[in-house]
């Protein structure tokens, strides 16, 4: 058994990081399924959506959903879900928070919440003029 996996987010975030997520893992090591917010979507229609999906996505350890934008649809949606005891919810999707999450299947709930919460964190990083990654 393992943690489960929902990336709620407007149209095309989730689906484009979890792309270019599964380009670089290449195997995906979490059971993860999508819901997208479309600008005509119901949110009444999608919170019952979204616990269906956690229901399916709960094997008995708990799901994790990463959602884009604070305080938007998919984070009201996400924190309605997160009053389940096995649920927990990050917003601030990012691919770094994604990849850091993956990278880490075997943690339970809340450590998962704490790695993509770092992973979302040390992701955000100033480039300097200075800084060189091709020596």
């Amino acid at each position: 058994m393992s943690i489960g996996l929902l990336i709620l987010s407007h149209d095309g975030i989730g689906s484009s990081l979890l792309g270019t997520a599964m380009q670089m893992i290449t195997d995906c090591p979490i059971k993860t399924k999508l819901l997208t917010v479309e600008r005509d979507s119901d949110p009444e229609e999608l919170l019952e959506h979204a616990k269906v999906i956690v229901d399916e996505l709960d094997s008995g350890e708990g799901v994790l959903i990463l959602t884009d934008l604070y305080g938007s649809t998919p984070c009201n949606i996400a924190t309605h879900c997160a009053k389940e005891k096995t649920v927990g919810a990050v917003a601030g999707l990012n691919l770094s928070m994604l990849i850091r999450v993956m990278n880490y299947p075997e943690l339970d709930l809340a450590a998962l919440v704490d790695k993509a919460i770092s992973g979302g964190q040390e992701g955000v990083k100033q480039i300097l003029a200075t800084d060189s990654y091709a020596d």
